[in-house]
């Protein structure tokens, strides 16, 4: 077994081809287009299956992006109908079956962003910039350099080694059905960070009150809804949180958007002073300057349950870098709709490198880091980071080009109102996220897509909650107090799936996908899709958010 191990560990240590993080030039000229889109939504007994609706759905406004048309029929570009994600084929049965299970713990407990003085190793790397991560050759890192501590108090704040906050906050949510369920193979957090305007009061201290308000300030917008808030003094922030037209001590943030008729709210602090031209506000986007912070991880099987591991596979960062209004977002929606009807089979283009990141159109620059074959974080390539625009680009579930914040947990009863990270609290206890029609939004795609995972290969979920083929009433209630049990895997599945994915990291294969599959997926993903085929889907489903009567 030992000398079994040692020739799977030696077949996947070499890489599969040199990088080169200053290429601009995209080997899959439709990197965007995610793996899960090639997912076979017939099933060989006649069944369909709508794993779709998750990011190809009706927008609410202002994302001008509606393609729910998407979940019926299979329009993809001509260059890319044949399936570029080939890791999905590979069979890592026996290789997987040969990992020793102390082993695959023992490195995903190796923690491989924070060094021993605190700091992210990373950073520092940065700061001596290796030649071949210098995609614009002058000598110093152009993009986001790590700064989280992943350090966080009590009310989610991160703060650094010298004990200041960061100005990172994390925050839980209920994760995206699909992929992102710790149950098919990463565990992941996200934490957001508003400018320092934000976090000041009007005489430019630092403030945590004001900070404070402008995040629920954000939530309010971006969900479109009031939010609960702890006592606020609405005279130390100078704004009327509660619009109850005196600066008294507010408990909510009132939400109220209706600029046309002189309606519209107000910044806390120094934001609030600054101008709609410096500090814009409107409803379902986020303040100019937002950054996110979302790590992907591996799991750690411990005696207590599965949970996020210290090893990161991947560091991904988002910054809105440009404001764009209503009528400009319209724009740009409606020009690439007319650009993809005039030239079907035409890649999208991208700009940018792996050190600046990439724009996606919408005011948003991407940019991440992953473990190279050593298992250290590193830049992403260009191509790698294009991978990010399928989701974070022109799709219709998104709000700002974000998911998770507006699936941030909050309401009466929400632990710390849901500003807290996976480490202080895990999954156990979270309720399901509750759709407009009233379903849950997890037994919605139980029932819809008959499977938990869009390659429909998760069979511990199948046969754990889908064993006659469909969602029993006792589930779906049992779903309403707690999603733990269902998006968790067993401690053997989540070895499994560690030891899957780290094969793909020692080849460095990325561009060839990054899901962590142990078997070959031809029963429920195509090799190569029939352009414009239809998926079988007779009626889109409706996103969790959908609220406007037909």
């Amino acid at each position: 077994m030992r000398r079994l191990t040692l020739l799977v560990l030696l077949a996947t240590a070499a890489p599969a081809h040199a990088l080169d993080l200053t290429a601009t030039v995209l080997a899959n000229k439709t990197a965007y287009i995610p793996p899960q889109c090639y997912t076979r939504t017939e099933d060989a007994q006649g069944a369909v299956h709508n794993p779709c609706q998750t990011c190809h759905t009706l927008p609410r406004s202002p994302n001008f992006v509606s393609d729910p048309d998407l979940q019926q029929d299979y329009a993809i570009p001509g260059p890319a109908l044949e399936n570029p994600w080939t890791n999905l084929f590979v069979d890592r049965r026996a290789a997987v079956a040969a990992t020793d299970a102390e082993e695959i713990r023992d490195w995903v407990r190796a923690d491989n962003y924070l060094g021993a003085d605190g700091r992210p190793v990373l950073a520092a790397r940065l700061d001596r910039l290796p030649p071949e991560w210098d995609a614009n050759g002058d000598g110093a890192w152009a993009g986001y350099r790590p700064d989280a501590s992943f350090a966080f108090d009590d009310a989610g704040f991160d703060h650094g080694p010298d004990g200041r906050m960061t100005g990172w906050r994390a925050f839980a949510y209920v994760p995206l059905p699909g992929t992102f369920w710790p149950t098919n193979g990463s565990a992941d957090d996200v934490l957001i960070r508003l400018p320092e305007a934000y976090r000041q009061t009007s005489d430019g201290s630092e403030n945590l009150a004001v900070y404070k308000a402008n995040l629920a300030i954000t939530e309010a917008l971006i969900n479109r809804a009031d939010v609960v808030i702890e006592p606020m003094d609405e005279g130390r922030l100078g704004v009327d949180l509660d619009r109850d037209g005196s600066l008294g001590t507010a408990t909510r943030v009132v939400f109220a958007f209706a600029p046309l008729e002189g309606v519209t709210m107000h910044w806390a602090g120094r934001a609030g002073t600054l101008g709609p031209k410096v500090a814009p506000l409107a409803a379902g986007l986020y303040p100019l300057g937002t950054e996110f912070l979302h790590s992907v991880r591996y799991l750690d099987p411990r005696p207590e349950g599965v949970t996020m591991a210290p090893r990161m596979k991947e560091l991904r960062y988002m910054k809105k870098t440009s404001w764009q209004s209503y009528a400009e977002l319209e724009e740009g929606a409606l020009a690439e709709k007319k650009e993809d009807a005039d030239f079907p089979d035409r890649p999208k283009q991208f700009f940018g490198s792996a050190e600046a990141g990439i724009p996606n159109g919408m005011g948003w620059r991407l940019q991440g880091f992953i473990e190279d074959a050593a298992g250290d974080l590193r830049p992403q390539s260009f191509e790698e980071t294009v991978f990010c625009m399928g989701c974070h680009g022109s799709i219709g579930t998104t709000d700002d080009s974000t998911f998770a914040f507006p699936r941030k947990i909050s309401g009466p009863g929400a632990f710390r109102d849901g500003w807290y990270h996976w480490t202080q609290k895990g999954l156990a206890g979270t309720p399901d996220l509750v759709r407009a029609d009233g379903q849950g939004d997890y037994a919605h795609y139980l029932r819809t897509n008959h499977a938990g995972d869009e390659f429909r290969s998760n069979t511990e979920v199948i046969s754990a909650w889908l064993a006659q083929g469909d969602l029993t009433p006792e589930k779906a209630v049992a779903l309403q107090a707690d999603i733990a049990p269902l998006i968790t895997p067993s401690p053997e599945r989540a070895i499994a799936l560690d030891a899957a994915y780290r094969m793909i990291v020692r080849e460095q294969s990325f561009v060839k996908g990054r899901d962590a599959t142990i078997a070959p997926q031809d029963e429920t993903v195509w090799r190569r899709v029939e352009q414009d085929a239809p998926t079988g889907i007779a009626e889109p489903a409706d996103p969790w958010f959908y609220r406007l009567k037909r």
